[in-house]
């Protein structure tokens, strides 16, 4: 088997190149085709345990979801995970292999772009359409010199390229005309259509601006598609989607979520956003902690040193001890279960420089960052309530200390996992997706006052998939999509 492919590249960050794909994907897959999302290198802390044993992005999980297959580090070989505002891990084909800072990974491109192929390969060979998503901006030619992420990939494999506009932000006449102008010629002619995305109001109004489009630079219009509202209930891909819960009139408890510099794995919020006696609020950097929150939740972080250093420089440490003071709750979730403890080591400098920090002394344990990192699905049973869950780790760091007595977690190898302190109001785990499980999501919302409304979350988000691939296909043109593929 040997796929036809065709690409998604923006004229920018955020214009939705990786929701118009997961639609693509979804909606090329009820028409009975073997389709596979990939992207040739992603920068995101929210990332996804893969089956074969490795991580990728978490868009590209949901893609591959929207595919109705296993998500495969194939499906996104390259990919970069921010350390700080220069560097960032460099994970190839779901495994880290080393560290570089922005300058310097200039110089891996050459040698990651035989891993990028030989990944598009493979998911060529296991399909019919392989729908590939750009990075950033097809015009930032400053970073053409090596690229593998847009037109340097584009080229390498012949794969025709539709350039994706965001209506939304303003501006998108001149950012596609203007992507045609400061592109190569040999680039430009990758092209093969555009799409505008986000509309708002009478599509008929922009007709004109459609046709000056293609009159301006020689490609097809193949779309205006609508914004979409219930993306909001699909997992964002990074920190810049991230939104807190409005509150409604079924609002019972607020759950607080300092939003940290490094934050990592936040889709472990958005089963709670999801419900409605629930209101997450995301703390951000100069506000405090509210006092009327029924739990604070620290989220995972991917540099969790540096994330405790910003913590307390927010004063959310004396936050959090005025809100356990008050009766309350708080619930760490990997690297914001290893905050919770006594001490943090990092005698081998995986996030830095070797040291080691007081941690917040919430519960008696201390963790040793390790070279290992743990990357797999979980399943097993709470232990408070012996309730079944399922979920994933990927952590580096091993935890132990007094409060481990008490675990919360069982897995279904015998492992145990976490630690909940001597009053209970205080507890940690290494297991992301927890709330994910409408089991697990109940109990813990029945625990602090609140009822779920009883629905199945994963149920909700193949719900949205199918809905968003029927807008899709309503204003995109598939079947010329398909055509224009190769």
């Amino acid at each position: 088997m040997t796929a036809r492919a065709f690409m998604i590249q923006g004229t920018g960050s955020d214009v939705g190149k990786s929701l118009i794909v997961a639609g693509l994907c979804r909606a090329f897959t009820r028409r009975g085709l073997a389709v596979r999302p990939f992207k040739p290198q992603n920068m995101s802390n929210n990332a996804a345990v893969t089956a074969d044993g490795g991580e990728i992005g978490r868009a590209q999980a949901l893609q591959a979801r929207a595919c109705g297959v296993a998500p495969s580090i194939h499906m996104n070989p390259v990919l970069l995970k921010p350390q700080s505002e220069t560097g960032s891990q460099v994970v190839v084909q779901g495994r880290m292999v080393g560290t570089a800072k922005a300058r310097d990974y200039q110089a891996w491109k050459p040698r990651l772009l035989a891993s990028v192929l030989e990944s598009f390969d493979h998911l060529k060979g296991q399909a019919d359409l392989v729908i590939v998503e750009g990075a950033g901006s097809a015009s930032e030619v400053n970073l053409r010199r090596g690229d593998i992420a847009n037109m340097g990939f584009a080229r390498a494999t012949d794969t025709p390229v539709i350039l994706l506009g965001d209506i939304d932000r303003g501006g998108v006449i001149a950012s596609l005309v203007g992507t045609k102008a400061v592109i190569a010629r040999e680039d430009a002619a990758m092209i093969v259509g555009f799409l505008v995305n986000r509309f708002r109001g009478d599509p008929s109004l922009f007709a004109d601006g459609m046709e000056i489009v293609a009159t301006a630079t020689g490609w097809p219009a193949l779309g205006l598609v609508p914004h979409f509202p219930e993306a909001a209930r699909l997992p964002a891909e990074d920190a810049l989607g991230l939104a807190g819960s409005a509150s409604s009139g079924r609002t019972r408890i607020r759950v607080a979520v300092p939003v940290l510099p490094r934050i990592a794995n936040f889709d472990d919020l958005d089963p709670l956003r999801a419900e409605p006696e629930v209101e997450v609020v995301l703390v951000r950097p100069g506000e405090a902690i509210p006092g009327d929150v029924a739990l604070i939740l620290l989220p995972g972080s991917k540099t969790t040193i540096d994330d405790l250093d910003a913590l307390r420089r927010e004063g959310w440490d004396v936050d959090i001890r005025a809100h356990l003071r008050r009766g309350g709750h708080v619930l760490g979730l990997c690297g914001g279960y290893q905050m919770l403890g006594r001490t943090l080591s990092d005698p081998h400098g995986i996030e830095g420089e070797p040291r080691s920090v007081a941690g917040l002394g919430l519960l008696d344990v201390e963790t040793v960052m390790t070279p290992l990192k743990r990357l797999e699905a979980v399943s097993g049973r709470s232990l408070s309530d012996d309730l079944p869950f399922s979920g994933y780790e990927m952590h580096v760091g091993d935890t132990a200390g007094a409060d481990t007595v008490t675990p919360l977690l069982r897995f279904a190898d015998g492992r145990v996992d976490g630690a909940v302190s001597g009053d209970g109001r205080v507890c940690g785990t290494y297991v992301h997706g927890l709330f994910a499980d409408d089991r697990q999501r109940a109990a813990w919302l029945a625990r602090l006052g609140a009822a779920s409304d009883g629905h199945s979350y994963e149920g909700e988000v193949e719900r949205v998939l199918d809905a968003l691939a029927r807008h899709v296909e309503a204003h995109v043109d598939c079947d010329r999509l398909f055509a224009l593929a190769r």
